[in-house]
């Protein structure tokens, strides 16, 4: 029977589309909603990131207060990250001690190649002019050489020739010299003389002072020679000569030259002469290389600092501020505040943005309802800043706390903080997927305030996901203690771990965490049962908790529908059995559909008698009334209905279902009605709308309010069965679920054929249970007959009489079905 009620289902539902539905585009409009909807998201978590950014770093708000030398700490001052300062003192000593080390750079020119060169060329100028007097010079007459041959007054060519000879020699004029030299022709020899006893005069090193070499040789001086480039490190000044040291050396040459060449002694101290005063001082002093080399050796010196760890104190309140204090102050300063901006709160808005992008992209912090996606991604923006803000608060208190106990550690009390009431919350609202994903957002961010210790990210991932597991089925509210001891519990096994890793710093440290640990189980479970009505008031959000609340049937609200419209109270009831079973097998909520059944007809209580379920003794206040106010007036239960929904608060959910319960359907015996009157009236019926004779829906958005819609069909319809066989049940149920799918009343909700096939099947066996037979039980038999007559004592009348009956039954049974759209 089964597998021949789901093929004929099966074949029942699979109508073609109404040609109007196939090949429409989105309108516009709802493209451009949808858009603004995402934009309204991304900004959203934007916000959510900048805010957060914010929170880390404080300081980039306000400007902190200035200190001066000597001005008196308003309030402690702590190193709010770890950094390190400068200590110029020893900075600048090492860096003098560099430029002390430094020695001074003299130039040294061993060759004496400039003087040399100038001596070649005064030679041979001397043999020139010799070559060319001897050729202007008449045969017989004495030679330039001699003096007082030319008695005039003029100078005489000799004369002249002798300060050009010195003037290329750089030296003052020696008449005595020149004319030694003129007597004897510059020859080759003496100039060779002359050069070699500059050279081995230059060689040894002229100085021009030897005291202030002496001064400045104390660790040495680096001799440069500028020839080779090589450079030595001379501590011995006395190496060199004075520059007449130098002179008498090459005077006292004059013999040793005289001796070891054919030169003539008198020659030979004319050479002498001119190469002393040729000499020059050929170790110099090099201030620029010397300068240059001591700016190297500071700047090569780095500066000395020392580390400042986070959270030590720089000054403390009533302290006056002395130089060691203003330059922690000042340091601190250049590390966070304004330039912060653009740096590290950029930086971290750009890093918790793509980590909430990511998540809301794949899906993990979407709502299963797109309609209601923006309240549910609000309400989880909202809780990811409340719960950032207690962890804010709680590692301030933590470590004010610790300030007090000399043996513990702000560690230890941070266990204690709550961070586990986010994924709980979210738990209860979203499910165990959404406070998965919360738990991993809300430990990275906690775990950046404490300071970025995975430990504690393991510590905070585990306790939120302990504590979303434990409430993801929670209809009591005690279940959130239980939870809250639970994860005290985890927490005090994950503390005592840390502890041991880290190495507790005494005896202490062991206890206070896992007490600090299993007092943060308890705060989140105390925490989150606080917040669970803010949550619910401020979001419409409805939970499995307020759901078993709102099912007692001695709600207000219910009692009133008992008393003012029994009828549809009646209804309501067996349509809750109808959808509680029927939710498990499809993967909806039953306790939402159950409740949501009780309220769907609450709008009938302001004109129950308009509903037929309510009229008693046959008066119909229809058969007055024209066929558009009719339908009006059955269509406005749904207003009416959410009208009340929302003044006695009963939550979003509810409120959709029941405007969505009767979708866009129309109610088809007023207009029929309506057909038929402006029919007999003008010969026609093009002109009734149909517009004006459907719901105004919207449609079923959930497979909830679409359970509810066929179910409030089908208990309708189940009243106009006259014998109610398992045949004509399955029949009804068919009819009436292929009728709204034609319709198009089930395309924006979740349901599948699937799901249809298991909604008919529970349907039927829950009417099959409800219209069950009773067997007869017999009455005595009268002793004056064989059988029951009629008053007249003829069987045959009572047979008449109950035919009768069933034909007005059968009438009825017709009436109804064309009320309901069915025949």
């Amino acid at each position: 029977m089964a597998e021949k009620t789901k093929k004929s289902l099966t074949r029942r539902v699979r109508v073609p589309r109404r040609p109007e539905r196939e090949g429409i585009p989105k309108p516009a409009v709802e493209r451009g909603t949808r858009r603004g909807s995402d934009f309204h998201k991304w900004v959203l978590l934007a916000s959510v990131s900048a805010v957060i950014s914010l929170l880390l770093f404080p300081n980039i708000l306000s400007r902190p207060k200035v200190y001066h030398l000597g001005d008196v700490a308003e309030r402690d001052i702590k190193a709010s990250r770890e950094f390190l300062v400068e200590n110029k003192e020893l900075t600048e000593a090492n860096r003098a001690k560099a430029v002390k080390g430094v020695l001074a750079v003299y130039d040294f020119d061993p060759g004496a190649a400039n003087a040399a060169s100038r001596v070649r060329e005064a030679f041979e100028a001397g043999r020139q002019f010799l070559a060319e007097a001897d050729s202007r010079r008449p045969s017989g007459l004495p030679g330039p050489g001699k003096r007082g041959e030319n008695s005039s007054a003029e100078p005489s060519p000799a004369g002249v020739f002798a300060e050009r000879f010195f003037e290329i020699l750089d030296v003052p004029p020696n008449r005595k010299v020149f004319d030694i030299l003129m007597t004897y022709e510059f020859p080759p020899e003496a100039e060779d003389v002359v050069v070699r006893l500059v050279t081995q005069a230059s060689g040894k090193g002229i100085i021009a002072n030897r005291a202030i070499l002496r001064s400045r040789a104390g660790q040495g001086v680096v001799l440069h020679n500028i020839h080779t480039g090589k450079e030595m490190t001379i501590r011995d000044p006395d190496r060199f000569l004075e520059l007449a040291e130098a002179r008498r050396f090459i005077l006292g040459q004059a013999g040793t030259v005289v001796a070891g060449s054919s030169v003539q002694p008198e020659l030979a101290r004319a050479c002498a002469a001119i190469a002393a005063v040729l000499l020059r001082p050929n170790v110099t002093f090099n201030k620029r290389e010397t300068e240059l080399r001591k700016d190297q050796a500071r700047h090569a010196v780095k500066p000395f600092y020392f580390k400042v760890k986070k959270g030590e104190m720089l000054v403390r309140e009533g302290e006056r501020i002395r130089p060691e204090h203003l330059l922690k102050i000042s340091e601190q300063e250049k590390n966070v505040g304004w330039n912060e901006v653009a740096g590290r709160a950029p930086a971290m808005f750009l890093l918790v943005g793509v980590l909430l992008w990511i998540l809301y992209a794949v899906g993990l912090l979407r709502s299963p309802s797109a309609k209601s996606e923006s309240r549910y991604l609000l309400f989880n923006a909202a809780t990811l800043l409340v719960i950032f803000v207690v962890v804010i608060a709680g590692a301030l208190v933590s470590e004010e706390i610790a300030r007090g106990f000399s043996g513990i550690s702000t560690r230890a009390f941070l266990f204690a903080v709550p961070v586990a009431c986010g994924a709980m919350l979210i738990s209860i609202f979203q499910g165990i997927g959404a406070a998965a994903s919360f738990a991993l957002v809300i430990s990275t961010l906690a775990t950046l305030v404490v300071g970025g210790r995975i430990e504690f990210f393991i510590y905070f991932f585990v306790s939120s996901l302990a504590a979303g597991h434990g409430v993801k089925n929670c209809r009591e509210r005690g279940v959130l203690i239980q939870t809250g001891l639970r994860v005290g519990v985890i927490n005090m096994g994950l503390a005592l771990a840390i502890e041991v890793l880290q190495g507790a710093p005494s005896t202490m440290e062991l206890p206070a965490a896992c007490v600090a640990a299993f007092t943060g189980g308890i705060l989140t479970a105390v925490t989150a049962t606080g917040l669970l009505p803010l949550v619910e008031m401020t979001f419409g959000f409805t939970t499995d908790i307020k759901l078993l609340e709102l099912a007692s049937l001695d709600q207000p609200l219910l009692r009133d529908l008992m008393v003012r419209a029994p009828g549809t109270y009646h209804h309501s009831v067996i349509v809750s059995n109808l959808v509680e079973a029927s939710a498990k097998a499809i993967n909806a909520n039953p306790l939402l559909v159950k409740v949501a059944a009780y309220y769907h007809d609450i709008g009938k209580m302001k004109k129950p008698l308009y509903f037929i379920e309510n009229q008693v003794g046959g008066q119909n206040k229809h058969e007055k009334l024209a066929p558009s106010m009719s339908a009006l007036i059955l269509m406005s239960h749904v207003k009416d209905g959410v009208e009340l929904a929302r003044e006695h608060k009963l939550g979003r959910e509810i409120i959709d279902i029941i405007q969505q319960h009767h979708g866009t359907s129309l109610i088809r015996y007023f207009y029929q009605k309506a057909l038929e009157q402006s029919e007999k009236k003008k010969g026609k019926a093009g002109h009734v709308k149909e517009e004006g004779f459907r719901y105004p829906g919207p449609k079923p958005q959930t497979k909830e309010a679409g359970l509810v819609m066929l179910a409030d069909i089908v208990e309708a319809a189940s009243k106009t069965l006259v014998e109610p066989t398992a045949a004509r049940i399955q029949g009804m149920v068919q009819k009436i679920i292929n009728k709204a799918f034609s319709d198009g009343q089930l395309d924006e909700c979740e349901l599948t054929l699937k799901d249809l096939h298991e909604i008919a099947k529970n349907f039927n066996k829950t009417l099959s249970g409800i219209f069950h037979h009773r067997i007869d039980y017999p009455e005595p038999v009268a002793k004056t007959g064989q059988g029951k007559k009629g008053n007249n004592g003829s069987p045959d009348k009572l047979s008449a009489e109950s035919w009768t009956e069933k034909q007005d039954d059968q009438a009825q049974v017709g009436e109804s079905l064309k009320r309901l759209g069915l025949s």
